[in-house]
């Protein structure tokens, strides 16, 4: 943390460094970030942004001469890694481990400090002299951590590492590590290579942010009444029907059904996710041409192969059934075909940051080559418009085979 910042707009930002070298919470570390982790926070904190999740963001990225030798699989195989400095903005990089280490260490005056600022500074609409303000805090983030979650499942995003320490109290997405946007659509993605017990995994996500809750939950009890204690046991067990809520949501209006009135069948979205899990279809792609293609042809099955992701959908047996009962839910709604290209071209983006695009980047900046990260940053800050110049660098194609061998860790 180097400082603050307040734009013209009156947002106020906390500048914070990430590899400029050792600090006091350094511990046996050097302080030093590697290109590789630099550049995709660099493009993913961005990416999000733009798909209109809450993030931190980047400022500035720099490169440096100077290596390091990192072990990036944790396998023993140390190589040289050329280092870089990100200069990251959020308004606040206090975690629910902030919480946590002085509940745990008994320094609850100092946690009362905390919350007081966070509130303060972040949730004008708490009163601060009130007996309740922790608890509607925590009301707040509870709900407000569920629906950035059912964004990340709807966005196809794992985080890689969701710890306490990972979850911000505003709460956005912080600390990009070892993320990925999933290509094939697939559950039990794990993103970290490291997660040899799959914790994080995508289909786990929501259960770790309840737990997540849970921990922080705790350590609010410690400077809550008594009789609070039941009321923060009931906020927390809210959580779960809130993300199912933000969650099919999403889902329905990535399908064209705008509000939840429309889709109260989470059937349709079920069954979609099956085919596509069972076709192994690309997540992205699959939902961004189910929006390209009029409904009377994906219900005859007339599928142009230039929308490939479709084509592995339509191999599955049930492809047809789902159609039919997805084209009577926009009868039955009077959606016209129309409209509903335009609300999923909406919210269905054509490009996400790919594992093997971060890395095509990765490896020219390793040549003093700006120039692939430049335009993948354009690309990215666009992401629900067609770039010509994207799909002739084939950001939209079916992903490279090398790209399935691509793993990432904590280190890389």
């Amino acid at each position: 943390m180097i400082g603050e910042y307040t734009n013209q707009h009156g947002q106020r930002y906390e500048l914070n460094l990430k590899g400029s070298g050792k600090t006091p919470y350094s511990r046996n570390g050097d302080g030093r970030a590697i290109v590789r982790s630099s550049v995709r926070e660099f493009l993913a904190s961005e990416a999000m942004f733009h798909l209109g999740i809450p993030t931190s963001r980047c400022a500035t990225l720099i490169t440096a001469t100077d290596t390091v030798k990192r072990d990036l699989l944790y396998n023993g195989k140390l190589s040289d890694e050329k280092t870089a400095i990100v200069l990251r903005l959020a308004p606040s990089w206090f975690r629910f481990g902030s919480a946590e280490i002085l509940a745990k260490h008994g320094e609850l005056n100092i946690l009362r400090q905390l919350l007081d600022f966070v509130i303060e500074s972040h949730f004008k609409e708490i009163t601060l002299l009130d007996s309740t303000k922790y608890l509607e805090l925590f009301s707040i983030i509870v709900q407000q951590t569920a629906e950035m979650i059912a964004m990340w499942q709807a966005t196809g995003f794992v985080h890689g590492v969701g710890n306490t320490d990972n979850f911000s109290l505003l709460p956005m997405t912080i600390d990009y590590g070892p993320f990925q946007f999933m290509d094939s659509y697939d559950p039990e993605l794990v993103s970290n290579a490291s997660d040899d017990e799959g914790r994080y995994s995508y289909r786990n996500q929501p259960k770790i942010g309840r737990y997540n809750l849970d921990k922080l939950a705790e350590s609010l009890k410690r400077v809550l009444n008594k009789d609070q204690h039941s009321t923060i046991s009931i906020i927390l067990d809210g959580y779960d029907s809130t993300y199912r809520q933000a969650y099919i949501s999403a889902f329905c209006k990535k399908l064209g059904l705008q509000g939840s009135s429309e889709c109260d069948d989470e059937r349709l979205v079920v069954d979609l996710l099956k085919m596509m899990e069972d076709t192994k279809s690309d997540f992205t792609m699959t939902f961004r041409q189910l929006g390209d293609v009029p409904i009377d042809d994906l219900e005859t099955n007339v599928i142009n192969k230039s929308h490939w992701a479709l084509l592995d959908l339509q191999m599955h047996p049930k492809f047809i059934q789902w159609m039919t009962t997805y084209h009577k839910i926009l009868v039955d709604y009077g959606i016209v075909d129309e409209v509903r290209r335009t609300n999923m071209h909406r919210v269905n983006p054509k490009y996400v940051l790919r594992n093997w695009m971060a890395e095509d980047a990765i490896a020219a900046v390793k040549r003093n080559d700006y120039s692939v990260i430049r335009k993948l940053l354009h690309v990215l800050q666009n992401p629900f418009d067609d770039q010509i110049e994207a799909d002739i660098l084939g950001y939209a194609n079916r992903p490279p085979k090398w790209s399935s061998t691509i793993r990432v860790s904590c280190a890389s």
